[in-house]
């Protein structure tokens, strides 16, 4: 299984977090970039105006989230390149701010260690892949 970082843990980047605790094995996520506190990042995971209550457990540390009794790993880098993907094992990021939507800004991810990057928002003049509508496209390798 794919390890998975998240870069922006603002409302879509909890909601990919929330997706992939409901339909894959928890240990997906090993990583988090935000600016925000950890201690603040787990209140607004547990109390999200939009999609209820968080039902899983969670804790924080200084560094770190505790969520389903995994802890994963919280980091503060205000530029990509510096996050320390490939320390982490990250092999996709899923770029949440909405700042790292072309490929010139999304290779920092990959000069960081990643293997691949997801864009969560529209990216200009690369290939948009929309679920359900032409995910079949996606190559596997």
């Amino acid at each position: 299984m794919s390890k998975i970082g998240i870069n922006g843990f603002g409302r879509i980047g909890r909601l990919v977090l929330r997706r992939l605790l409901e339909t894959q094995d928890s240990n997906t996520v090993v990583a988090i970039n935000d600016l925000t506190s950890p201690k603040v990042l787990a209140y607004l995971l547990r109390h999200d105006s939009n999609y209820g209550g968080f039902p899983w457990s969670v804790d924080f540390t200084e560094d770190a989230l505790i969520v389903d009794g995994k802890t994963i790993a919280v980091y503060a880098e205000k530029e990509a390149k510096h996050i320390p993907w490939k320390a982490a094992g990250v092999d996709i990021v899923v770029e949440c701010t909405g700042f790292y939507t072309s490929e010139e800004k999304s290779r920092a991810h990959l000069d960081a260690g990643a293997k691949k990057v997801l864009i969560s928002a529209p990216a200009g003049e690369m290939k948009t892949i929309v679920y359900s509508v032409n995910d079949d496209t996606i190559d596997a390798s």
